[in-house]
């Protein structure tokens, strides 16, 4: 009777069992309960990694004793292995192990991490003067101290992408999809996920980063260490209310996939076998069945024996569509990626020259200008979530108010915005300099208060709350239900792929606008550069990108609930 009493009460989650491979039910598992749990270690994980990242090349050319150069090399190295990684992490994730063991381990991998780079700041360095004096790098022995640090820092950097793409994923999947009410809140689990980790980022940038400048680091890295360390006893009391997502196909979805595109390879040239499976499955064609028609090739038998292994189902082909779907709206995310990219660099260069004081005494850090775009987010999230969409959703029928294509739109727009306003801007500035005689004082604050920065900020800042959140949502509803991990590292491959195209723009402007005689754009006396050129350079891209982006989005077709 134990046993039949919830069957009275609801019906059990369709593809989803509890942790020890039961039925679970709407009433006792999922939902916000259990995301709670979840909420606290990704919370933990951004404190820790944007604590570490946002401060590192302070401690590279501090401490390590690395120039300009190596430690913005070796920072550009690592933040692109960072984002690529969760490609990885997502592929075990969905193939062999799961995204619970999976945040499970990589979170483990990422305490191990933490705790040498604690380490690593405990122990002196071996070898130390000469190595630093010398012109040759060659000529020093590898410092151990060194080697344990970048061991470490790539053990983190491993961690991070086992447990970004599925953390996210693993919250999204304590609510089920096919039910409305639970749609509803999976739609605002993204908006309020997005909030509490913004909250996060603002008090570590503020309180972590002073004990990393002002006390030590060995303090700047264990704390982290010990932070995600109780996340991830916290994370775990959650086990038994989670629900575990199960794969009912004997093939995973990422084999599935690269079947599809293999068959369609080996058949291309085929033209009059036939497509036996699309006649023995007459289900409801969808709309989008029409659409990239030359994978139906995959469902052709080119030896007509009705029984080959290579030949693919509807389903599988129809899996494969919905990914590549994805990769016009991927592509035309990209100039997104590189102008947010710009608020760590180039805007906070701006900063250092302008008058930031606060008081005859107190000056703020050039950094804390970045603060005001997750102070952004928080706010204006809590307004999307409570105020916007249920006003949106009464006059569009939509669960969340807008669609997921309109709402990232909606943020493209807004970072074309800001990049016309930091232009504006940095034409002001360099008037400035040119008033006041400041052209060849670099050194020289601007009378510009960097306060000018703050809208430029908000603006990128309100840019995430639709685009960032909302590409986070449509990655990972519009993939196979089994390759949903892998969505969000599409997702998280935006941004590093922007962040490289925005150093190689940067690069090559750079040699093609400097030489004899010439300053650059990015010339390091930047009262004599043109970042106000750059900035419209940006602008220009993102109207471009803006035009592509309605030309896919309107023709794009949304999967049945998710493609599943």
């Amino acid at each position: 009777m134990a046993i039949e009493t919830p069957l009275l009460v609801d019906n059990p989650v369709e593809d989803s069992v509890d942790y020890k491979g039961r039925p679970v039910y709407r009433f006792n598992s999922g939902g916000w309960k259990s995301t709670l749990f979840i909420i606290v270690v990704e919370v933990a994980e951004r404190s820790a990694y944007l604590g570490i990242a946002g401060n590192l090349i302070t401690y590279l050319t501090g401490p390590l004793g690395q120039s300009t150069v190596t430690a913005a090399e070796n920072m550009n190295v690592w933040s692109g292995t960072s984002w690529l990684l969760p490609l990885l992490g997502a592929f075990v994730a969905d193939s062999f192990i799961g995204r619970y063991r999976t945040i499970v381990v990589s979170t483990l991998i990422y305490i191990l991490g933490l705790g040498l780079l604690a380490l690593s700041a405990v122990l002196p360095p071996l070898s130390s003067s000469g190595c630093q004096s010398s012109d040759s790098a060659g000529s020093c022995s590898p410092d151990p101290v060194l080697i344990l640090f970048f061991f470490a820092f790539y053990l983190v950097a491993l961690g991070q992408g086992g447990f970004r793409p599925c953390v996210q994923a693993f919250g999204a999947d304590q609510f089920d999809g096919q039910d409305p009410e639970e749609r509803k809140a999976k739609s605002s689990f993204f908006n309020w996920w997005n909030f509490f980790m913004n909250a996060g980022v603002i008090v570590i940038l503020l309180a972590l980063n002073y004990i990393q400048d002002n006390i030590n680091w060995v303090l700047g890295f264990g704390i982290p260490c010990l932070l995600l360390a109780g996340a991830l006893a916290i994370f775990l009391l959650g086990t038994r209310t989670y629900r575990y997502s199960i794969r009912r196909e004997e093939k995973h979805a990422f084999l599935r996939v690269g079947r599809v595109f293999l068959a369609t390879y080996r058949n291309w040239r085929i033209t009059t076998a036939v497509p036996f499976e699309e006649e023995t499955h007459r289900a409801q064609p969808h709309p989008s069945s029409g659409q990239f028609k030359f994978l139906n090739k995959a469902l052709l038998d080119p030896n007509d024996s009705k029984g080959d292994s290579m030949v693919c189902s509807l389903r599988e082909v129809e899996e494969a569509k919905a990914v590549l779907r994805l990769v016009p709206i991927w592509t035309t995310c990209l100039i997104y990626a590189i102008v947010v990219a710009q608020p760590t660099t180039l805007f906070t260069r701006q900063a250092i020259t302008m008058n930031r004081s606060v008081s005859a005494y107190l000056e703020f850090p050039a950094a804390s200008v970045q603060l005001f775009i997750p102070a952004t987010v928080v706010v204006l999230v809590a307004i999307y979530d409570r105020a916007f969409v249920p006003v949106a959703r009464a006059l569009t029928g939509e669960p969340s108010g807008i669609t997921m294509l309109q709402r990232i739109g909606t943020g493209v727009f807004l970072s074309f915005l800001a990049m016309v306003v930091a232009a504006v801007v940095e034409m002001k500035r360099l008037e400035k300099a040119q008033q006041y005689g400041l052209v060849d004082t670099p050194y020289v604050t601007i009378p510009m208060s960097a306060w000018w920065l703050i809208p430029q900020n908000v603006l990128l800042g309100a840019a995430d709350v639709f685009t960032m959140i909302g590409m986070q949502e449509f990655f990972y509803d519009q993939v196979p239900s089994g390759l949903r991990s892998v969505g969000l590292a599409l997702f998280l491959s935006v941004i590093g792929v922007g962040n490289f195209l925005s150093s190689f723009l940067i690069s090559i402007i750079d040699k093609a606008t400097g030489g004899e005689g010439h300053y650059s754009w990015f010339a390091n006396n930047l009262n004599r550069a043109h970042l106000d050129y750059f900035y419209w350079l940006l602008a220009a891209l993102s109207a471009v990108q803006m035009v592509a982006f309605l030309y896919f989005g309107k023709s794009y077709i949304y999967s049945r609930g998710g493609a599943t």
